[in-house]
């Protein structure tokens, strides 16, 4: 339980962080411009998408599977777009276009792999 605990911290940051980095090069410009206030609204905004991406995507997932077979995959990134979209509506004083959110979706995706791989050579380096 403390394991799952640490990794959804680790997400969480990590995720925080490419949103800044994501509203920062794709934003609409209408970010907070105080450093203090802006570091809670990014651990918000990150927390917001770390549980949209546990509790809603795999509804989505499901939902739009025809469309996901159909394009044969690539409608995920679709799906990536729109759960950060949410994620920055939900959070106040941030806001991105949807094709920007699909970029972003992209780039919070492949930190969120390299974060999974990274903890999967944890676990079989604990193993051995």
């Amino acid at each position: 339980m403390r394991r799952q605990f640490a990794v959804f911290v680790v997400r969480w940051i990590l995720n925080s962080f490419g949103l800044w980095v994501a509203v920062r090069l794709l934003g609409t410009g209408e970010a907070v411009s105080h450093a203090d206030e802006s570091v809670g609204i990014f651990l918000l905004a990150g927390l917001v998408f770390s549980l949209l991406n546990t509790v809603v995507r795999p509804v989505i997932i499901i939902l739009s599977l025809p469309a996901i077979l159909l394009s044969l995959g690539l409608f995920i990134i679709v799906v990536n777009g729109l759960m950060v979209w949410m994620a920055l509506q939900m959070t106040p004083g941030l806001s991105m276009t949807f094709l920007n959110s699909i970029f972003a979706g992209m780039f919070l995706s492949l930190i969120n792999y390299i974060v999974s791989s990274a903890l999967e050579l944890q676990v079989i380096k604990e193993k051995e």
